[in-house]
């Protein structure tokens, strides 16, 4: 038994390393990534291209369920968007609310007899309404099959622009993002399928008619501890792999497609919990089966704006549901792990994901708790085991203090020195006991994909237009808070995940 507790702690020492030596080389990555991108951008003078026929159209897909008190402002920031041709597509998934009414209301929609054709299959769309405010919106009301993929797939069959960008009801785009996340595609029009932009936190700023004027931190270490943890996944690791062109996932949040191929592949899998990296990883096989030449790109600076849990309980449900999420994607393609036919992406992006993504919270827990009982019988010595915790911390929290250098050396979105200090302070906080607690969260995600437990759940949210404490908001009064529903709105999960 003793020597099955050594053996353990120095397995958990083992992993360890070698996690923050991957996360090493990705932020060395990443750092080269950011060079090159400040440069594309100098070359594309994104300010012609507002009006330039070179920007290729773009439909916005927004899922919306029980989103009627933003969905007003969500819609009006996106029609904002400083980009020189879009259309923004609603899908109305069967919301309980006045979610409907209030669009209508406000763009003066009107029932089209359009035809509807369903290329791909969903559930059925009760009608097709266009605007009469403004032509360039489109809202589809449908019934509900209780998944964000099948509305998102029913906006998909409408959308009429070779890309398609995804975008969460919830979530608040800078004006030039779309200018900004495409410069890859601008640059290499004939290899990039897909781009990617980063989620940052919106908590604590102030948010004026869909824009956010005013960046700060939130108020509570919860939501803080999230910043950093956003940072890192995006800047180090989106951005690192992205890199290596071997990104696996797109946030759910916001990013940008090739309408043609995400037809091709049967848009979004209607089954998946984790619907972002499921599309993604499809396409890395779609084109890899194909022979094709192909970019998946991420884009540091186009930012998202979403709100995150502000309470515990719903952040470990939400980390419990992406681990799922990230289970059933890995499940279903574990046929590319290891195989030659699938090049990098089979042979060192998934089993990265199924060893330091996938089995991560087991080896931990498991290995914290065996660490801790070969000290206490003696089994393993006391100068490694006070060693070992100096070592892991310290160079994790290393690695977080990097992403936050290269957020505020690159973009410096925070100015207020205050706001510095306490993100960097924070970094000292995210190891222990805060990356506990997630493994903890998601072990518990494991065990609901091997039970067979995947409903969504509803997380609790202040809402874009909530109390002043975390967001202000100089837009027009919205209606009343509609009684709680059962169901949940698609973008109360936050499936903008942070992991690798």
């Amino acid at each position: 038994m003793t020597g099955f507790l050594t053996a353990s702690s120095y397995l958990l020492f083992l992993y360890y390393t070698a996690t923050n030596v991957a996360y090493l080389l990705l932020l060395v990555v990443s750092i080269r990534a950011t060079i090159v991108h400040q440069r594309r951008l100098s070359v594309l003078r994104l300010h012609g291209l507002r009006t330039s026929a070179l920007a290729p159209p773009i439909s916005i897909l927004v899922p919306a369920r029980n989103e009627e008190r933003g969905i007003v402002e969500s819609v009006r920031s996106l029609l904002a968007l400083d980009y020189s041709e879009i259309e923004v597509i609603v899908v109305n998934d069967g919301s309980t609310d006045g979610t409907l009414e209030a669009l209508r209301q406000h763009f003066g929609l009107v029932r089209t007899n359009i035809l509807h054709v369903s290329e791909i299959p969903t559930a059925p769309v009760r009608g097709i309404f266009m605007s009469t405010a403004d032509r360039r919106l489109i809202v589809i009301d449908k019934e509900s099959c209780g998944r964000k993929a099948d509305a998102l797939n029913a906006g998909l069959n409408a959308a009429s622009s070779p890309f398609i960008c995804a975008v969460d009801a919830d979530a608040v785009l800078e004006s030039d993002a779309l200018l900004r996340v495409m410069a890859p595609a601008l640059a290499d029009p004939t290899r990039v399928i897909a781009s990617g932009g980063i989620v940052r936190v919106v908590n604590g700023s102030t948010i004026d008619h869909g824009r956010v004027r005013r960046v700060r931190l939130p108020r509570t270490l919860v939501e803080t501890l999230q910043v950093i943890e956003y940072l890192r996944a995006f800047l180090v690791g989106r951005q690192g792999w992205a890199g290596l062109n071997l990104l696996v996932i797109i946030s759910g949040a916001f990013g940008v497609f090739r309408r043609d191929i995400c037809r091709e592949i049967g848009g979004y899998r209607t089954g998946a919990i984790g619907e972002d990296m499921d599309l993604v990883v499809r396409l890395h096989r779609h084109a890899r089966e194909r022979g094709d030449a192909y970019r998946i790109t991420f884009v540091p600076d186009p930012v998202c704006w979403t709100e995150v849990p502000s309470t515990y309980r719903s952040l470990a449900r939400q980390r419990a549901r992406w681990q799922n999420g990230l289970a059933d994607v890995l499940w279903r393609n574990r046929d590319m792990l290891g195989n030659r036919r699938y090049g990098a992406i089979g042979l060192l992006a998934l089993p990265y994901q199924w060893v330091f993504e996938f089995f991560a919270p087991v080896v931990e827990v498991f290995g914290w708790t065996s660490m801790i009982a070969a000290a206490t019988v003696g089994a393993l010595s006391p100068s490694f085991f006070v060693k070992f915790l100096l070592f892991g911390y310290l160079f994790g929290t290393l690695i977080s203090i990097g992403s936050v250098v290269i957020e505020e050396m690159s973009y410096h979105r925070y100015n207020d020195p205050r706001d510095l200090v306490r993100l960097l302070g924070a970094c000292f906080l995210e190891h222990f006991p805060y990356r506990q607690l997630n493994s903890l969260w998601r072990l518990r995600g494991m065990w609901e994909f091997l039970t067979g437990r995947n409903a969504w759940r509803m997380i609790n949210r202040v809402g874009l237009g909530g109390t002043p404490s975390t967001h202000s908001t100089a837009a027009a009064p919205t209606p009343a808070a509609p009684p709680p529903s059962p169901w949940p709105s698609w973008s109360a999960d936050s499936r903008h995940r942070p992991p690798v």
